[in-house]
């Protein structure tokens, strides 16, 4: 069985290597490129008032590097964005705060201020539900075959590994476009939760609570965000070896991992020792 999974993890890294060279994934990530990456408190703003958005972009972005527009009638996300105009070499204000301040500054005229950071301003996004228009690209990811009754199996099982499971219908899910979460059940109480969206693939939910499960015993004490990617690539390489050991196609895993590694494909052997 040994020399199996290394063969199935040999296969792996080939299907990493071909998708990460392929147009499709290509494309999508010429399209991931143009989000921009929201600051912490910002992240959390956008999670408070819209629990259920994955991309989020102006208005004016929508429109002109996506093609799709914001539908009428929607409300607005609102975030701070950095204000950065010229700026007192002294008080450090703008031009028109300058003026207000007792700075009494005047060897150069504004005009011949640098530009510098003088505050934030509150700024309007929308998420991709908000609007329509041209599609953005998706990568396949989805596990299909036969997964008879592993699911129940995998729900079974959780009891052995101290992991608490939960299958939430679509219409209550509240993590955005992830198909499975591992988190806990307070900061006291570190027993595993992995909560997993109900769907019709079986054989996918399947793969995706592997994934979690992965999550859950691998990396109960990992929080460093650096170490995301590294996460995500142990996990879902474990979700295709057992996928595959259950004659799943698990194909699909070879987009995800190729979103999230940040190294050689041949890393992904390291990563599974």
């Amino acid at each position: 069985m040994h020399s199996t999974i290394e063969a199935w993890i040999d296969d792996l890294v080939d299907h990493v290597d071909d998708a990460q060279a392929s147009a499709e994934f290509q494309e999508w990530l010429d399209v991931q490129s143009r989000f921009h990456d929201y600051s912490h408190r910002n992240t959390l703003l956008i999670n408070l008032q819209c629990p259920e958005a994955t991309k989020v972009a102006g208005y004016n972005t929508w429109r002109n590097k996506f093609d799709r527009h914001v539908q009428e009638g929607e409300s607005a996300i609102w975030i701070w964005t950095p204000i950065i105009t010229k700026q007192c070499p002294k008080c450090k204000n703008s031009p028109s705060y300058h003026e207000q301040s007792d700075c009494e500054y005047d060897e150069m005229s504004p005009d011949e201020w640098s530009k510098g950071f003088v505050g934030f301003k509150p700024t309007s996004v929308f998420d991709v539900s908000q609007t329509e228009g041209e599609p953005l690209p998706e990568l396949e990811t989805e596990a299909t075959g036969d997964a008879d009754d592993l699911v129940p199996t995998l729900e079974d099982a959780a009891t052995d590994i101290g992991v608490t499971v939960r299958i939430v219908d679509a219409d209550e899910w509240k993590h955005g476009d992830a198909m499975g979460v591992c988190k806990y059940r307070s900061k006291r109480d570190l027993q595993p939760v992995v909560e997993a969206k109900a769907r019709e693939n079986q054989a996918d939910l399947a793969v995706t609570l592997v994934h979690e499960f992965a999550h859950a015993l691998l990396h109960s004490d990992a929080t460093d965000e650096a170490e995301r990617s590294k996460r995500e690539v142990e996990a879902e390489a474990v979700a295709y070896i057992v996928g595959r050991y259950f004659e799943l196609d698990t194909s699909g895993s070879a987009f995800y991992l190729a979103a999230w590694q940040d190294e050689d494909s041949d890393a992904i052997q390291d990563r599974l020792g």
